[in-house]
């Protein structure tokens, strides 16, 4: 059942608090790196604004562990916002409290409010009552435009959200489930699905909940190794999870899985070259950090004559010019795809980084702004922060 949309809301005149997610990446000054997460939630709040409402922004960033820490301070993004909007951010001292109720007070009509980090109070993650009740009595409605923390039952995307009668979905989240919910019921084929990135224990629910729906599932990153592992092939000292080959050696043999048959291996990621080998000559002291040319070659041609793509985790060490080659391949393959009329869906920030450094990201129908959440979801779970809100009539 769909949910309750912002755009059946009447917010004229109304204070609106819409849960966002402006958890962006930091340099070591406290600089925004990637304002991509501020850009998704602007037509949420242009919606909004321009109908009427007085907005309302909590977020969290980076992880202050419930305590306020002014390297976690939200002003950076309050400054960013402005410059997106060209519009005032009113910037609040806190995010509850008697100071913010006054703060709220002297905020004009038709205003924009960014408050300071959530999770600088403990309340927050613990979902507390007596918080996300804090949190209600500064607005009259309420929006979740934050998948990427909707798989997480916090005070702000769940707990809040009960004291409302029509929480609603914002335009980012709408769109999120809009491309994610149809790949768990009958996605146009050929279905084709790319996994990568460093831990199996991350993917490997989304592996096993996936591979009846897919045509084909490749496997790249720190990901593959794990499975080339339990297929008797000597990894050398690439990454894996001994652990967890239990939970994958029913999955190992499926015909519809396609692992690498080359990688590119080091001595050590420092190096400014590595070496390209089949999958059975890696050495002991080799590290795998990319998958090889005629993996990428296979997959490129898999992904090209697909229908549906979906793609979580980068093929290799991406961040370092040597290993980059297997990820922007599946990066530009991807791109054929979507010119040839496929449906490709990104999803995870590693991911989403690697597509925007390779110059493709407006090449892609959707580059979801969830990773653990987009994850989550592709493993069948429930998301609190979707489940909670009001049912669309």
């Amino acid at each position: 059942m769909p949910k309750l949309s912002v755009k059946a809301l009447d917010t004229l005149g109304r204070r609106v608090f819409v849960r966002v997610d402006f958890n962006c990446p930091l340099n070591e000054r406290g600089e925004i790196t990637d304002d991509s997460r501020i850009r998704a939630s602007v037509p949420t709040i242009e919606l909004l604004l321009n109908k009427g409402a007085t907005v309302v922004l909590g977020s969290h960033l980076g992880k202050p562990k419930g305590k306020p820490d002014k390297k976690f301070s939200l002003k950076v993004v309050a400054e960013r916002l402005e410059q997106l909007l060209g519009k005032r951010v009113y910037f609040a001292p806190d995010c509850v409290g008697f100071e913010v109720v006054r703060f709220l007070k002297d905020v004009p009509a038709k205003g924009l409010v960014l408050l300071e980090n959530l999770r600088f109070h403990p309340g927050e993650e613990r979902n507390s009552p007596e918080f996300a009740k804090a949190l209600a009595s500064l607005v009259d409605l309420y929006v979740n435009d934050a998948f990427g923390t909707a798989h997480r039952a916090h005070a702000s995307t769940v707990g809040m959200a009960r004291f409302f009668s029509q929480p609603a979905a914002g335009l980012l989240l709408e769109k999120e489930l809009y491309y994610l919910s149809p790949l768990l019921g009958n996605p146009t084929r050929p279905f084709v699905v790319v996994i990568g990135g460093a831990k199996v224990s991350d993917k490997a629910g989304v592996i096993r909940n996936l591979l009846p729906k897919v045509d084909r599932l490749l496997l790249g990153g720190g990901v593959a190794f794990n499975f080339l592992l339990a297929q008797g092939v000597s990894i050398g000292r690439s990454i894996c999870e001994p652990d967890l080959l239990k939970d994958i050696s029913d999955l190992k043999d499926d015909p519809r899985l396609v692992v690498p048959v080359d990688v590119v291996v080091a001595k050590n990621a420092g190096v400014l070259e590595g070496k390209n080998v089949r999958v059975e000559e890696i050495g002991p002291e080799d590290i795998g950090l990319d998958i090889g040319k005629e993996t990428a070659g296979i997959f490129s041609e898999i992904i090209t004559g697909a229908k549906t793509v979906v793609w979580a985790g980068p093929m290799g060490m991406f961040e370092k010019e040597p290993f980059a080659q297997g990820t922007f391949a599946v990066a530009e393959a991807m791109a054929r795809a979507t010119a040839l009329g496929a449906t490709t869906i990104v999803g995870g920030g590693d991911t989403g980084a690697a597509v925007r450094r390779a110059g493709l990201d407006n090449r892609m129908s959707h580059i979801s702004t969830g990773g653990g959440a987009t994850l989550e979801f592709l493993e069948g779970k429930v998301l609190p922060g979707v489940a909670v809100l009001a049912e669309a009539e």
